[in-house]
């Protein structure tokens, strides 16, 4: 998915590198994408209906009205040579199907957590770990919330100690901007690990 080539205008191309931001329904991913990207993001952020009662665990997240239903997606440059394409995942089970697709060409993930209810980050968690893909954890520290310490939700969510897991606002730019940082630095340091 990256290419540092010109087109044949002469053009120069920037690396375009694929990051995923998933989590269980409601902890924040559609709100890090948004206030991180450099473009309008794409939202497929729909009002929930009377078809979702039932359904969709509201249960920590009663305020919530909306919902994703294909992705979010957003752009960042980092430099002329680099470029960061942001993709939201769906939260709800009923659309983890699209999670694989998605997850195709994608250099690692965010695993956003809510500790709230931090049990719907664990399929995430599952999702990144099968197929060997770099993820990290970012604990989005809600209003209100208890405040837990990021090694606390490692050990709660048994991640293993080379996984980074750091407290976040995905309403804050600055935030998510570390958030990212932290996952791209954590895939050059699998990269260069000898095998």
């Amino acid at each position: 998915m990256a290419s540092n080539d010109s087109d044949s205008s002469g053009e120069h191309i920037p690396a375009a590198i694929k990051i995923l931001v998933a989590g269980g329904f409601g902890a924040g991913k559609t709100t890090l994408v948004g206030s991180i990207s450099e473009v309008a993001p794409l939202s497929t952020e729909e009002l929930m209906t009377e078809a979702s009662l039932g359904v969709d665990d509201l249960s920590g997240v009663e305020q919530k009205n909306t919902t994703t239903v294909a992705l979010d997606f957003g752009r960042i440059t980092i430099n002329e040579d680099l470029v960061l394409y942001l993709f939201g995942t769906p939260g709800q089970q009923r659309f983890w199907f699209m999670w694989e697709e998605l997850a195709t060409g994608a250099l690692g993930s965010v695993v956003l957590a809510d500790t709230r209810r931090l049990e719907t980050c664990f399929p995430a968690v599952d999702f990144f770990e099968r197929r060997g893909m770099p993820f990290v954890v970012a604990v989005n520290c809600f209003e209100g919330a208890h405040h837990y310490e990021a090694e606390e939700v490692r050990a709660a969510l048994s991640i293993p100690p080379e996984v980074p897991v750091l407290l976040c606002d995905a309403r804050d730019r600055a935030s998510s901007k570390e958030v990212l940082l932290t996952l791209v630095r954590h895939v050059a340091r699998r990269t260069a690990a000898p095998a």
